[in-house]
Order: structure tokens, then sequence, then C-alpha cells
């Protein structure tokens, strides 16, 4: 599909290319006019340097991306890794010696990233008499909520609170995150204790 001005409707609308040897034939999916038109030229594509981080490992992959396309830090991008490919997320990018926190693709020298589709999630649980550390390997976009009762590690937990990594402190039952966001989960072993809630009944918050 491609969207382009229709010389019957006159309007900017979807068309279904038909054939792509040379010049495309497209049909209007408004009123189903078959014309010509030039093909359009592709934007350049070019590689970037990309560091991806996971964890206490860092490895040089790549980054493909429009040459004038704008890229930001938070941006989620693929990174290829040899024959594997990451989702990331822009941390850091380097412009020659400068850190910018956006640039044109084709001024950027190198991204830093780190990996989020899976993310190890760290954990401190109380027992009652001690407290235990917890790693769970996550997706990066799984949710975790406040006051849920979760497997976690091999063990039933119930999560108090939840730390950010750039944020606040997510303390009302209900609300919820998602894993790659999270910089630590606290709570308790299921069955040991209960949340004290004092938001009004009913009422929930999303952290996204």
């Amino acid at each position: 599909m491609i969207s382009i001005v229709c010389p019957v409707c006159k309007e900017e609308c979807e068309h279904t290319v038909l054939r792509e040897t040379g010049d495309l034939v497209v049909q209007c999916c408004e009123c189903g006019h078959v014309h010509r038109m030039e093909r359009p030229v592709e934007p350049a594509t070019i590689t970037i340097r990309t560091i991806v981080s996971y964890e206490t490992e860092s490895k040089v992959c790549s980054v493909e991306a429009f040459e004038d396309e704008t890229v930001s830090i938070g941006d989620r991008l693929a990174a290829e890794c040899g024959d594997e490919v990451f989702g990331v997320e822009v941390t850091g990018i380097e412009v020659g010696a400068k850190r910018v926190r956006s640039a044109v693709a084709r001024d950027v020298t190198t991204l830093w990233t780190r990996k989020i589709d899976q993310v190890v999630v760290r954990a401190s649980i109380h027992t009652g008499r001690t407290t235990i550390p917890l790693y769970q390997t996550m997706d990066g976009e799984e949710e975790l909520v406040v006051g849920e009762t979760r497997s976690f590690a091999g063990r039933h937990i119930r999560i108090s609170h939840i730390k950010l990594r750039d944020g606040p402190l997510m303390r009302k039952e209900g609300w919820k995150t998602v894993a790659r966001r999270v910089k630590r989960v606290y709570g308790y072993l299921d069955g040991r204790s209960r949340i004290n809630d004092t938001s009004a009944p009913g009422k929930r918050a999303e952290s996204r």
C-alpha cells in the first residue's frame, strides 16, 4: 500500500500497488481508478555503530536507519549483533566528541543502548526475619503490578513496591509498569504480609 493523491478523487488516499516493474501501477482504494506513477525515491539507509549493554556485558553491534531520520534517547530500535537481533533502548548518543539527546542519524558516531526484549529484574524479598535477593529474566514489556502475587525465580511473592530506573518508588496497589523500567522489586513471600493501601477504593494509576 502507498498513500498518494488520486488523479480522479483529487484527495490523498491509500492505493494498492498492482505492479512494481519500472513505474508503479496502482489502484485507488477509494474510487478504484488504476494509474501509473513514478517509483518514489527511497531514502538512503546507513549503519550506525551501536554499543548494546546487557547487565555487566557490552558488545559492539549496529543499527540501520534512514540517514535523515532523527534518533533520540529513549527510542526503541533493533540492533544487529552478528546473526542475532535484539530490541534495544537508546541511552546515549555520540556526535563526534559530544553527547546529545537527539541527532540526525547521519551525524551519529555511536549509539549507546541497553537490551530491553529480555531484562533481568532484581528483587529484595522479606521472609519475616531476613531479606533474600532474587533474580528473574523477563520480557522487557512484561508488566509488574504493585500488590500482585506472582511466581518470581521459582517462589511465590507478593509485590509491595517497585523502584523505577527513571522515576519514583511505586507504592500504591494497582500501579504498574513494564520490566525494562524496573530497577528493583520489593516484596514478601506470599502469605507473609499484606500491603497497606491508602488509595481510594477502585482508584488505580498507571506508570508508563
